[in-house]
C-alpha cells in the first residue's frame, strides 16, 4: 500500500469523472491505494495538485515500485 510506482507500457484509459479518454504512458507515475491477493492493485494517478484523473486495476508486471532511499544491507 502507498508505493510509488510507473508504469511500463502504455495504457488506455478513462478520466474517472469525465469519462474523457486518456492514454498513461509508460513511465507515468502513480500510487498503490489497494492491493489484492492475486497480486493486482489499484494505482491512482494524479497531476502535480494530487488531483486524481484516473484509478484502475493493474497486474505488477505492469508497473515497478520506485525506490527514493537506499536499502542496507550488512557486509
Amino acid at each position: 500500500m502507498h508505493d510509488v510506482v510507473a508504469l511500463l507500457q502504455d495504457v488506455s484509459t478513462k478520466h474517472f469523472e469525465s469519462g474523457q479518454a486518456l492514454l498513461l504512458r509508460r513511465g507515468q507515475i502513480g500510487t498503490v491505494v489497494m492491493s489484492y491477493k492475486d497480486g493486482a492493485c489499484e494505482v491512482e494517478f494524479a497531476d502535480r495538485d494530487g488531483r486524481a484523473f484516473a484509478i484502475l486495476s493493474l497486474r505488477p508486471d505492469q508497473l515497478m515500485v520506485l525506490h527514493d532511499t537506499p536499502n542496507f544491507s550488512a557486509a
